[in-house]
């Protein structure tokens, strides 16, 4: 069933109409593909969780985080919490998440597989409920006041949204047959990487590649990048091992790709390893491992550890911060880009929305969302020469699909409890159950 999240209101109620009277959260399991990275292989089905917050109004504004247990339980008394206060008061969400208890224990220094993002903390989770709930919060704001969200962060100073495709060396199918197919096949060679970017050059219009790594020998992965660079000559490629190499085998891939890479993304793990590569290549860095938060920039940005960062409002606590990353970015000269784990398209509206905001954009950002399959919008978003337009409409300008978000929620309550987490070696495991989840440095 749907959580419904109904209590005294905490705060004076909001001006307007404003008011939060209810909040709706809707776990939910949506197919993921059998991609492939360091820690193993995407399960068949991946947790999202839908936010919706309802005003006096009679406006409902929808968001979409992570939704894993973890974050349903942090979840749950917040939105519990948030009935009563104004939609439009978006500083308090931070101080209400302040005061959510998170088991130190269970989170602190564990890794965020999910993400890929690095060390988990409680703080992070925080941000990543908040994240959801912010969203929710400027899509009905929005809605209220008939404006589209850009414009309830300053105004875009875009059109359109450049998007990278992102490459994976994939399985055909699941083991056993789990989950839901498609047609994309298997990519497990140089041969099926330059087909799959080949595939998303034909059907979306993208003009720069990302190839997950640090999943084969780094000289395989040079080789699938030098076939990518010679399939399509002068158009930006990137690798991401997410840190599963050593500084020395980082070193001898940055100097392998140097002419033919935008960028070599979170090759080692930890700052210091990515400063000690970073002061030995003039092939730029970028992360989304090492910089997850403002406490984790100046370490990074002193030592010259990386010189591309990877936003994710998930990560950073919404859309308003995700702006004030950029600034800092700005200040320091280090370029931007945007990060995607598995998302569907209220995210990717989102994302949209606070990309044509931000000036200094340097890079095509990532998107998961041409791998997925399933939606929870009435109309799904589409690419066009690689970009996205970003939407007009009030709010986040897309719709929520009920009946297909209660199939996916349908799914999320008839599982075992063995897709509610995300485990990408638990997956890998089906296959290979003698499989470990790799320690880093691989290779």
């Amino acid at each position: 069933m749907v959580l419904t999240a109904e209590a005294t209101p905490t705060t004076a109620p909001g001006p307007g109409g404003l008011t939060i009277t209810d909040v709706r959260l809707t776990p939910i399991l949506v197919a993921d593909p059998p991609l492939l990275n360091t820690q193993g292989v995407h399960q068949p089905y991946t947790p999202r969780l839908i936010v919706e917050v309802v005003t006096e109004g009679g406006v409902t504004g929808v968001g979409e985080t992570y939704g894993d247990t973890k974050y349903l339980e942090l979840a749950r008394p917040f939105a519990e919490r948030l009935v009563g206060h104004s939609v439009a008061d978006l500083n308090g969400l931070l101080t209400l998440a302040g005061q959510l208890d998170v088991d130190a224990a269970r989170v602190e220094n564990s890794v965020d597989v999910g993400g890929l993002r690095g060390v988990q903390t409680a703080d992070k989770l925080r941000l990543s409920v908040v994240s959801g709930f912010e969203v929710a919060c400027l899509d009905a704001l929005g809605k209220t006041l008939d404006v589209p969200v850009h414009a309830l962060l300053g105004g875009k100073v875009r059109d359109r949204v450049e998007f990278s495709a992102y490459l994976f060396y994939r399985w055909a199918e699941h083991p056993d047959g789990a989950g839901e197919s498609d047609d994309w096949g298997a990519a497990l060679d140089p041969a099926g990487v330059v087909a799959q970017a080949e595939r998303f050059t034909r059907d979306y219009g993208f003009t720069s590649f990302k190839l997950k790594g640090g999943v084969y020998e780094p000289a395989e992965e040079i080789a699938a990048v030098r076939a990518l660079a010679e399939r399509f000559p002068g158009q930006p490629v990137r690798l991401d091992p997410n840190g599963a190499w050593s500084v020395p085998t980082s070193l001898k891939v940055a100097e392998a790709l140097s002419d033919v890479l935008e960028y070599l993304e979170d090759p080692t793990s930890g700052t210091a390893n990515m400063a000690e590569v970073a002061g030995r290549t003039d092939l730029m860095l970028a992360t989304n491992m090492c910089v997850t938060t403002f406490a984790e920039i100046r370490e990074a940005f002193l030592h010259g550890a990386v010189q591309v960062v990877l936003s994710d409002h998930h990560y950073w606590g919404g859309l308003r911060r995700t702006r004030e990353l950029a600034a800092v970015c700005r200040t320091f000269g280090v370029g931007l880009s945007m990060h995607s784990n598995t998302h569907l398209g209220i995210s990717l509206a989102a994302m949209t929305h606070v990309a044509s905001t931000v000036p200094n954009l340097d890079y095509a950002c990532d998107s998961h969302y041409p791998w997925q399959t399933e939606d929870v919008i009435t109309a799904r978003l589409t690419f066009t020469d690689g970009c996205l337009d970003v939407p007009e409409g009030p709010g986040l300008g897309v719709e929520l699909d009920r009946e297909r978000l209660a199939v996916l929620h349908r799914r999320w309550l008839d599982d075992d409890g063995t897709m509610r987490e995300r485990d990408d070696a638990a997956a890998m495991r089906v296959a290979d159950p003698g499989w470990v989840t790799p320690a880093v440095p691989r290779w």
